[in-house]
Protein backbone atom coordinates (compact mmCIF):
# COMPACT_ATOMS: atom_id res chain seq x y z
CA UNK A 1 0.00 0.00 0.00
CA UNK A 2 1.36 3.48 -1.17
CA UNK A 3 1.41 5.97 1.00
CA UNK A 4 -0.33 8.96 -0.96
CA UNK A 5 -3.11 11.52 -0.02
CA UNK A 6 -6.16 10.07 -0.78
CA UNK A 7 -9.41 12.11 -0.69
CA UNK A 8 -12.62 10.31 -0.90
CA UNK A 9 -16.04 12.44 -1.58
CA UNK A 10 -19.54 11.45 -1.34
CA UNK A 11 -22.27 13.91 -2.47
CA UNK A 12 -26.03 14.11 -3.22
CA UNK A 13 -27.18 14.78 -6.74
CA UNK A 14 -27.22 18.51 -7.36
CA UNK A 15 -24.93 19.43 -4.27
CA UNK A 16 -21.56 20.45 -6.34
CA UNK A 17 -19.48 17.43 -5.12
CA UNK A 18 -17.94 16.96 -8.39
CA UNK A 19 -17.13 20.28 -8.88
CA UNK A 20 -15.69 20.86 -5.27
CA UNK A 21 -13.51 17.37 -5.68
CA UNK A 22 -12.03 18.58 -9.75
CA UNK A 23 -11.59 21.96 -7.93
CA UNK A 24 -9.79 20.52 -4.79
CA UNK A 25 -7.75 18.50 -7.13
CA UNK A 26 -6.72 20.89 -9.00
CA UNK A 27 -5.26 23.09 -6.53
CA UNK A 28 -3.33 20.05 -4.87
CA UNK A 29 -1.96 19.33 -8.71
CA UNK A 30 -3.42 15.75 -8.07
CA UNK A 31 -5.37 13.61 -10.43
CA UNK A 32 -9.30 13.64 -10.45
CA UNK A 33 -11.70 10.54 -10.58
CA UNK A 34 -15.56 10.59 -10.95
CA UNK A 35 -16.21 8.98 -14.65
CA UNK A 36 -13.13 8.66 -16.00
CA UNK A 37 -13.10 5.79 -13.41
CA UNK A 38 -15.57 3.73 -14.77
CA UNK A 39 -13.73 4.01 -18.41
CA UNK A 40 -10.05 2.71 -16.54
CA UNK A 41 -12.42 0.21 -14.65
CA UNK A 42 -13.88 -1.40 -17.85
CA UNK A 43 -10.39 -0.81 -19.26
CA UNK A 44 -8.62 -2.89 -16.47
CA UNK A 45 -11.12 -5.37 -16.30
CA UNK A 46 -12.04 -6.37 -20.13
CA UNK A 47 -15.73 -5.87 -18.89
CA UNK A 48 -17.97 -3.44 -21.59
CA UNK A 49 -17.82 0.42 -20.59
CA UNK A 50 -21.40 0.90 -21.19
CA UNK A 51 -22.03 -1.58 -18.73
CA UNK A 52 -19.65 0.04 -16.12
CA UNK A 53 -22.05 3.54 -16.85
CA UNK A 54 -25.63 1.64 -17.00
CA UNK A 55 -24.84 0.36 -13.01
CA UNK A 56 -23.12 3.19 -11.84
CA UNK A 57 -23.60 3.40 -8.46
CA UNK A 58 -26.58 1.83 -8.94
CA UNK A 59 -27.66 -1.45 -6.88
CA UNK A 60 -28.90 -4.33 -9.80
CA UNK A 61 -31.05 -7.16 -7.92
CA UNK A 62 -32.84 -8.12 -11.45
CA UNK A 63 -31.31 -11.53 -12.44
CA UNK A 64 -32.97 -11.34 -16.07
CA UNK A 65 -31.00 -7.78 -16.61
CA UNK A 66 -27.89 -9.41 -15.09
CA UNK A 67 -28.15 -12.50 -17.28
CA UNK A 68 -28.53 -10.63 -20.41
CA UNK A 69 -25.80 -8.24 -19.56
CA UNK A 70 -23.40 -10.79 -18.55
CA UNK A 71 -23.10 -11.90 -22.10
CA UNK A 72 -20.86 -8.77 -22.71
CA UNK A 73 -18.43 -10.04 -19.82
CA UNK A 74 -15.12 -10.80 -20.87
CA UNK A 75 -11.78 -10.31 -18.33
CA UNK A 76 -12.12 -12.36 -14.91
CA UNK A 77 -11.94 -15.81 -16.15
CA UNK A 78 -11.66 -17.61 -12.17
CA UNK A 79 -14.85 -19.38 -11.79
CA UNK A 80 -16.08 -17.60 -8.61
CA UNK A 81 -16.16 -14.74 -10.56
CA UNK A 82 -17.93 -16.08 -13.47
CA UNK A 83 -20.71 -17.24 -11.49
CA UNK A 84 -20.93 -14.00 -9.75
CA UNK A 85 -23.89 -11.48 -10.53
CA UNK A 86 -22.94 -9.02 -13.08
CA UNK A 87 -23.40 -6.05 -10.64
CA UNK A 88 -20.86 -7.53 -8.34
CA UNK A 89 -18.29 -8.14 -10.99
CA UNK A 90 -18.68 -4.68 -11.76
CA UNK A 91 -18.49 -3.38 -8.25
CA UNK A 92 -14.92 -5.56 -7.95
CA UNK A 93 -13.21 -4.48 -10.98
CA UNK A 94 -14.19 -0.84 -9.63
CA UNK A 95 -12.96 -1.84 -6.47
CA UNK A 96 -9.53 -3.29 -7.63
CA UNK A 97 -9.11 0.17 -10.29
CA UNK A 98 -9.60 2.58 -6.95
CA UNK A 99 -7.20 0.34 -5.11
CA UNK A 100 -4.66 0.47 -8.40
CA UNK A 101 -5.37 4.26 -8.44
CA UNK A 102 -4.66 4.76 -4.95
CA UNK A 103 -1.38 3.05 -5.17
CA UNK A 104 -0.22 4.96 -8.24
CA UNK A 105 -0.40 8.35 -6.69
CA UNK A 106 -1.96 10.66 -4.39
CA UNK A 107 -5.63 11.41 -6.02
CA UNK A 108 -9.37 12.76 -5.23
CA UNK A 109 -12.40 10.01 -6.21
CA UNK A 110 -15.81 11.29 -6.22
CA UNK A 111 -18.32 8.65 -4.91
CA UNK A 112 -18.24 4.49 -5.60
CA UNK A 113 -17.86 3.58 -2.29
CA UNK A 114 -14.01 4.70 -2.72
CA UNK A 115 -13.80 5.47 0.97
CA UNK A 116 -14.68 2.06 2.53
CA UNK A 117 -13.01 0.36 -0.48
CA UNK A 118 -9.43 1.91 0.38
CA UNK A 119 -10.24 2.41 4.41
CA UNK A 120 -6.73 0.64 5.29
CA UNK A 121 -5.02 3.99 3.28
CA UNK A 122 -6.84 6.24 5.54
CA UNK A 123 -8.30 8.52 3.05
CA UNK A 124 -9.87 11.89 4.09
CA UNK A 125 -13.58 11.90 3.48
CA UNK A 126 -15.78 14.48 2.79
CA UNK A 127 -19.70 14.66 2.08
CA UNK A 128 -20.96 17.38 0.13
CA UNK A 129 -24.65 18.26 0.29
CA UNK A 130 -27.10 21.40 0.16
CA UNK A 131 -30.68 22.04 1.11
CA UNK A 132 -33.78 20.78 -1.62
CA UNK A 133 -33.76 24.15 -3.36
CA UNK A 134 -30.21 25.16 -3.39
CA UNK A 135 -29.73 21.69 -5.51
CA UNK A 136 -32.61 22.16 -7.98
CA UNK A 137 -31.44 25.80 -8.57
CA UNK A 138 -27.88 24.70 -8.89
CA UNK A 139 -29.17 21.69 -11.82
CA UNK A 140 -31.46 24.28 -13.40
CA UNK A 141 -28.44 26.76 -14.05
CA UNK A 142 -26.25 23.61 -15.51
CA UNK A 143 -28.86 22.44 -17.56
CA UNK A 144 -27.23 21.86 -20.49
CA UNK A 145 -28.50 24.59 -23.35
CA UNK A 146 -31.70 23.28 -24.64
CA UNK A 147 -32.62 20.52 -22.20
CA UNK A 148 -36.03 21.77 -20.98
CA UNK A 149 -35.75 20.63 -17.19
CA UNK A 150 -38.70 21.75 -15.02
CA UNK A 151 -38.57 21.95 -10.82
CA UNK A 152 -40.12 18.32 -11.03
CA UNK A 153 -37.74 16.80 -13.06
CA UNK A 154 -34.90 17.75 -10.83
CA UNK A 155 -36.72 16.72 -7.69
CA UNK A 156 -37.86 13.15 -9.24
CA UNK A 157 -33.72 12.78 -10.90
CA UNK A 158 -32.57 14.11 -7.50
CA UNK A 159 -34.52 11.29 -5.16
CA UNK A 160 -33.77 8.75 -7.75
CA UNK A 161 -30.08 9.11 -8.48
CA UNK A 162 -29.23 9.87 -4.20
CA UNK A 163 -31.61 6.59 -3.37
CA UNK A 164 -29.47 4.18 -6.06
CA UNK A 165 -26.34 5.92 -4.04
CA UNK A 166 -27.69 4.93 -0.65
CA UNK A 167 -28.88 1.50 -2.15
CA UNK A 168 -25.25 0.58 -3.28
CA UNK A 169 -23.86 2.09 -0.21
CA UNK A 170 -25.96 -0.26 1.60
CA UNK A 171 -25.08 -2.78 -0.32
CA UNK A 172 -21.43 -2.75 -0.64
CA UNK A 173 -20.58 -1.02 2.61
CA UNK A 174 -21.53 -1.42 6.04
CA UNK A 175 -22.02 2.07 7.10
CA UNK A 176 -25.02 4.72 5.50
CA UNK A 177 -24.56 6.85 2.68
CA UNK A 178 -24.92 10.30 3.49
CA UNK A 179 -24.41 9.65 7.96
CA UNK A 180 -22.00 12.42 9.09
CA UNK A 181 -20.59 9.72 11.52
CA UNK A 182 -19.08 8.01 8.09
CA UNK A 183 -17.34 11.35 7.30
CA UNK A 184 -14.25 13.25 8.60
CA UNK A 185 -15.84 16.46 6.94
CA UNK A 186 -19.61 17.08 5.90
CA UNK A 187 -19.86 20.45 3.65
CA UNK A 188 -23.10 22.04 2.85
CA UNK A 189 -23.10 24.21 -0.40
CA UNK A 190 -26.12 25.76 0.30
CA UNK A 191 -25.72 29.65 0.30
CA UNK A 192 -26.92 31.55 3.19
CA UNK A 193 -27.91 35.26 2.65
Amino acid sequence: MANNTIITIGRQYGSGGHDIGKQLAEELKVPFYDKALLERAAKDSGLCQEIFENHDEKPTNSFLYSLVMDTYSLGYTTSSFSEMPLNHKIFLAQFDTIKKLANESSCVIVGRCADVILKDYHPLNLFVYADKEAKIERCLRRAPAGEKLTRGDIERRMRQIDRGRAQYREMYADSKWGAKETYHLCISTTEKY
